[in-house]
């Protein structure tokens, strides 16, 4: 009889880990970020541009007194440029043991929500941290780190391998 107190109830689900994740929108699709990653979304301001080496780096932009990278991410995941910004999402990414601030900007809402996460495979792009399911849709979760490092600075995916340490790009 007292194996009958310690098992679970017929029909009993295990309960599901959510995380919170960041929804955002570049053109038609839509990606997310986990909100650890997140500091904040602000409007699109002052962009300044200066000659530089860094394809990914369009500018950057001055929040709260840190000067922010603004980094182009659509090219890479769309396969095109996108000129529409509507935000920047302003995300933390880290070097090793540096983290620093990078602005990415998105052409639509964004959203806050809770949901399961996928880890992503070993086929996965290096800037798939995992995949969540949203509104019937499969969505990807971004590594930014993975992201808006060069891709020859991360050959794997990163997420997975905690011992890779990548560097920041070298002053010009």
């Amino acid at each position: 009889m007292t194996a009958l107190a310690t098992t679970a109830p017929t029909g009993a689900m295990p309960e599901i880990a959510l995380q919170s994740v960041v929804l955002l929108r570049l053109g038609e699709r839509r990606f997310a970020i986990a909100a650890t990653q997140i500091s904040e979304l602000v409007a699109p301001g002052r962009l300044f541009k200066f000659p530089h080496q860094s394809p990914k780096v369009e500018g950057v932009i001055l929040r709260r007194g840190r000067i922010v990278p603004v980094c182009e991410v659509a090219e890479r995941l769309l396969g095109k440029k996108l000129s529409a910004r509507r935000f920047y999402l302003i995300a933390v990414r880290n070097y090793g043991t540096q983290s620093e601030w990078v602005a990415i900007p998105v052409t639509g809402e964004c959203e806050l929500i809770n949901a399961e996460i996928t880890d992503a495979s070993p086929t996965d792009a290096p800037h798939i941290a995992g995949w969540i399911s949203h509104d019937g849709n499969v969505i990807e979760v971004l590594d930014v780190s993975a992201l808006t490092n060069r891709p020859e600075e991360i050959p794997f995916n990163a997420r997975r391998l905690a011992d890779v340490i990548t560097q920041p790009e070298a002053a010009q």
